[in-house]
């Protein structure tokens, strides 16, 4: 279902986001990608990799480094190469065709909130990864305080609508809200990654704790 989803919206998944978000997206991602370079991996991979924008981003801030994007939408993966992606792979995040040790990072940006297991998910990013690699998980999150009603009422009222109007599939944004409340943030999600093999799991809220960075090492 969720592939199929994606699928439809790969024409206008880019314009939406950034329209949907007012901008931040590019915020989100330069924050992360700096993140990344700290790090200077040598080998990346970026899960849930969608139309690239991540991976790109961290190419062009490490352009020494080997950057894969892996996704299970093929449609998604068209539009990543055709904005200059070079390395994709179509695969399955609970099941990487890759060997163990294969990465020094790995990124998954929107993603893991969309995978069907994410303790499974997250064991597999640490399966590739090399003894004292890295993963950061960038996805939304529910704010606090005042902006947590606000906010809601704007994932599940007004952004579907506009969305709709953007990609003419409100459903899939109907979807979007429902798994953003379902999805564990904070402690709860620093604990999911310690119990899947990571250690020193950190989390980073941005603009207002709408989207959460987290991080950990193999």
């Amino acid at each position: 279902m969720v592939r199929a989803m994606f699928g439809r919206v790969a024409r206008r998944y880019d314009l939406a986001n950034h329209l949907l978000s007012g901008g931040l997206d590019f915020w989100w991602r330069h924050r992360a990608s700096g993140i990344v370079r700290g790090w200077n991996p040598r080998r990346v991979l970026d899960l849930a990799t969608g139309s690239g924008d991540l991976a790109l981003t961290i190419a062009k801030k490490l352009p020494q480094a080997e950057i894969t994007g892996a996704d299970f939408c093929a449609e998604m993966l068209a539009t990543a190469r055709a904005k200059g992606l070079a390395r994709t792979i179509v695969a399955d995040a609970l099941h990487l065709p890759f060997p163990a040790a294969s990465f020094e990072v790995v990124t998954v940006a929107f993603g893991l909130r969309n995978m069907a297991d994410w303790g499974a998910a997250l064991a597999e990013m640490a399966r590739v990864l090399v003894p004292g690699g890295h993963v950061l998980v960038l996805d939304f999150s529910l704010p606090r305080g005042l902006l947590r009603p606000i906010y809601r009422i704007y994932l599940h009222r007004c952004l579907p609508w506009l969305a709709g109007l953007v990609t003419g599939e409100k459903q899939a944004y109907d979807y979007l809200g429902a798994s953003i409340e379902k999805f564990p943030s904070d402690a709860a999600m620093c604990q999911l990654m310690r119990k899947s093999g990571f250690r020193a799991a950190s989390a980073q809220p941005l603009s207002g704790g709408i989207v959460t960075i987290y991080c950990a090492s193999a």
